[in-house]
């Protein structure tokens, strides 16, 4: 788990399942190496940057509804 303050008192802290980060930074990872792919002509790396990002949108998800059940939207 992710905590988030702002440094204001009055505000209260955002908090955001691990699951959340790590899916957020795996598709920018797959993001990256299906674009090095695309302009290499690797088609392998294209097609793993694919799944990287197709495998970091499950994660993220995974996290948001484990911060659902938790209340922390």
């Amino acid at each position: 788990m992710v905590t988030l303050t702002t440094g204001n008192a009055n505000e209260r802290q955002l908090t955001m399942d691990e699951d959340r980060v790590k899916g957020t930074a795996k598709q920018a990872k797959g993001a990256v190496k299906e674009k090095v792919g695309q302009v290499t002509g690797d088609t392998k790396t294209e097609a793993e940057g694919k799944a990287d990002k197709a495998a970091g949108k499950v994660q993220n998800a995974i996290g948001g509804i484990k911060d659902a059940v938790r209340g922390n939207d």
